[in-house]
C-alpha cells in the first residue's frame, strides 16, 4: 500500500530526461569521430548486429513503457508512481527501459561503425544509475516501503 506523500515530494526528483543521458554521450562520440575517425566492424556483420541490438533495445523500451501504462502508473520519471510493476520485463530487471536505451545505443554504434560510441554505453549507464535510478529507488522506498523492498530483493537492478 503506497504511503501518502505530499504532492511536492511525490516524485523521484529526477532532473534530466533519462534518454538525454545517452544522447549526450552519443553526441560527444560523434564529435570525437569527426576529429579522430574510427572503425571496428565491417560488412554484413555490422548491419545485422547493429539492427539486432537497436531493435531489441527499442522493443524493450516499448515493452517497459506499455507494461507500466497498462498497470496504471506513469513511466515518465518526472511524475508520481501509483504502483510497483513486477510483471512483463519488470520480472527480470527493475530498469528494462534503461537497458533498452543502452542496447539501442550499442546498435547505433555498430550501424554507424563508431568505436567512440561504444563508450557511450557504459557512460550512459553510469549516468542513468547515478542521476536517475538512485533517486527513483529512494522515492519508491519512501512511497511503497516493504512492497518495493521485497521487489528489490527478488529482482536485480539491471540484469
Amino acid at each position: 500500500m503506497p504511503s501518502e506523500l505530499p504532492p511536492e515530494e511525490d516524485r523521484p526528483a529526477v532532473s534530466i530526461a533519462p534518454p538525454l543521458l545517452f544522447v549526450l554521450p552519443i553526441a560527444a562520440a560523434l564529435a570525437l569521430e569527426w576529429f579522430v575517425p574510427t572503425s571496428f566492424v565491417h560488412g554484413a556483420f555490422r548491419w545485422i548486429l547493429g539492427a539486432i541490438f537497436f531493435v531489441a533495445g527499442l522493443l524493450l523500451n516499448i515493452a517497459g513503457f506499455v507494461t507500466q501504462k497498462r498497470a496504471g502508473t506513469d513511466p515518465i520519471p518526472f511524475n508520481p508512481s501509483t504502483r510497483i510493476v513486477t510483471h512483463g520485463p519488470y520480472r527480470f530487471s527493475r530498469n528494462p527501459m534503461y537497458i533498452g536505451l543502452a542496447l539501442w545505443t550499442l546498435g547505433i554504434a555498430f550501424l554507424v561503425d563508431c568505436a567512440w560510441m561504444l563508450l557511450a554505453v557504459p557512460i550512459g549507464l553510469v549516468l542513468i544509475d547515478r542521476l536517475v535510478v538512485t533517486r527513483e529507488e529512494r522515492y519508491l522506498e519512501r512511497k511503497f516501503g516493504e512492497e518495493y523492498l521485497s521487489y528489490k530483493r527478488r529482482v536485480r537492478r539491471w540484469i
